[in-house]
């Protein structure tokens, strides 16, 4: 049976490295998948999926616009597909994550979905707030604070490493923009301490 799968974690934990190979592995045993990526998120290159390890796929782009149970419908009508995936799952709105639980129930493809699970501010995305709530299977992905333990949240921070508290909710970026760090270094960076620290 399918299922909606949510794999979230903080900024560098390999989410779109996971989704690459996991999709491979599926097109490697002869099935169809689809990739979908957001069209905000133009970092490597529009459509494409990109890990920081160097691995790519072209993927079609959604933007809030985009219905996506419409869009794997077209496809399935001229090719199976065995399983979709999707990165940046965080930008997804509300009305989007029902489209994939649609896909899931009616059209029973799986649909497993990466991305981050709160923005610079320690704040559910709206998309990630629906998908903690309606996924069959949530699952963290982990990386590291400097100090070693769990990094949990995304520091945003300007052009000389100093924390940034307010701004826009979305704002894209890489290493260069965010850190990842633990609930208590992002706290200490967040209220007015140096993010760059050695721990």
């Amino acid at each position: 049976m399918a299922k909606l799968h949510f794999n979230y974690a903080a900024m560098n934990a390999g989410k779109s490295t996971t989704l690459l190979q996991a999709s491979f592995n599926y097109r490697e045993r002869g099935m169809s998948t689809i990739e979908f990526t957001a069209e905000i998120d133009n970092r490597e290159a529009s459509g494409v999926i990109a890990s920081r390890i160097g691995l790519r796929s072209d993927a079609f782009m959604f933007s809030a616009a985009t219905d996506l149970f419409q869009s794997v419908k077209n496809e399935i009508a001229s090719r199976p597909i065995a399983c979709v995936f999707l990165d940046e799952a965080q930008f997804l709105n509300e009305a989007q994550v029902r489209q994939l639980a649609r896909i899931v129930d009616d059209l029973n493809i799986p649909v497993v979905c990466y991305g981050l699970r709160t923005d610079f501010r320690g704040r559910l995305f709206e998309g990630s707030a629906r998908l903690l709530a309606v996924a069959d299977e949530i699952r963290e992905l982990k990386t590291i604070c400097r100090c070693g333990r769990k990094a949990t949240m995304n520091l945003r921070i300007d052009e000389d490493g100093n924390a940034i508290s307010s701004g826009k909710k979305i704002e894209i970026g890489g290493n260069e923009r965010y850190i990842p760090l633990c609930r208590k270094h992002f706290y200490d960076a967040f209220e007015g301490g140096d993010p760059d620290v050695d721990y």
